[in-house]
């Protein structure tokens, strides 16, 4: 467990407010903006990210560099070849998820992680996947250059134009987590921007008995991504009696003011709510231990 005071903050810039006197923690995580994380079920570090670097004995033999070659394509990845051509994706894609994956012919990790990539990318049709081979061309290694890319494979999500995480050394649940979790638009799960939200599902769910689970958590919090798909596959399973909305707190000063007043110190933390009031809560990222919990406010078993 480990005080996230330090990553209350928005990527790349400014700082949003933190609570004041309380300290938020990040249950069974020392997460960072910029955390390296673990490698999943890819073993190796990730690729050093050095462009064009010939071997001293193949540039004496005058032995030429074989060309860069892109993963097969697919329709839902779009690759691209420059910064403009990377700049239009991003404008065309408005206030949709992009996903981009930084790649290298010579990175083995890279060819490994893509297909996984593309098959996000054909079940998450509202998500727009972008790749970029970092070794191509010059205009390629520049863009690498201009996005602070130094190894590979390297994913950045923007929404908006604007960068709002970035990973590293990741294998496919961690990547599939952090698609479900920032890409979230259509599921069973309601997404709350702040307390007049909550005060509207509490009413609307007064009189007809069922549970409401609300996520409390904040956005580059690795247990809260970890945990999010286990919540949207139980809204589906349990979408007839169980309600299921998520809030970040770091997202405004009303839902930063929701979480202080909740007296919410780690995330996530689950709040199970019925007929008007605050039955008990959940603190943790555990599966079994939140479908426990869930059951039990549910009258299943005490």
């Amino acid at each position: 467990m480990a005080a996230i005071t330090n990553f209350l903050a928005k990527p790349l810039s400014e700082s949003l407010p933190t609570l004041p006197n309380a300290t938020l923690f990040c249950c069974n995580s020392s997460f960072s903006f910029k955390q390296k994380r673990g490698a999943g079920i890819f073993q190796s570090r990730p690729t050093v990210f050095t462009i064009n670097a010939a071997s001293p004995s193949s540039a004496a033999a005058g032995v030429k560099k074989p060309a860069a070659k892109a993963p097969p394509s697919d329709e839902r990845v779009q690759q691209v070849h420059s910064a403009k051509e990377f700049d239009d994706a991003l404008v065309a894609a408005k206030n949709k998820l992009v996903v981009v994956e930084f790649a290298a012919s010579h990175s083995a990790r890279s060819r490994k992680i893509y297909p996984f990539m593309v098959e996000l990318s054909r079940t998450c049709t509202d998500v727009d996947f972008l790749l970029v081979m970092g070794d191509e061309s010059e205009e390629t290694k520049a863009l690498c250059k201009r996005e602070n890319i130094e190894k590979v494979p390297h994913f950045s999500f923007y929404k908006s134009m604007e960068k709002i995480h970035e990973e590293e050394g990741i294998g496919p649940e961690e990547l599939q987590g952090d698609v479900l979790y920032y890409g979230d638009n259509h599921s069973a799960v309601i997404q709350l921007h702040c307390r007049e939200d909550v005060e509207k599902l509490i009413e609307d769910h007064k009189i007809d008995d069922k549970l409401i689970v609300l996520d409390v958590g904040l956005k580059h919090c690795g247990p809260c991504v970890k945990v999010y798909p286990t919540v949207i596959k139980l809204s589906r399973q349990m979408m007839d009696t169980v309600v299921f909305a998520r809030m970040n707190g770091d997202e405004n000063d009303s839902c930063m003011q929701f979480l202080k007043d909740q007296n919410v110190v780690e995330v996530p933390t689950f709040l199970f709510i019925r007929n008007g009031e605050i039955r008990g809560r959940y603190v943790g990222s555990g599966k079994g231990e939140l479908i426990g919990e869930i059951l039990k406010y549910q009258g299943v078993f005490s």
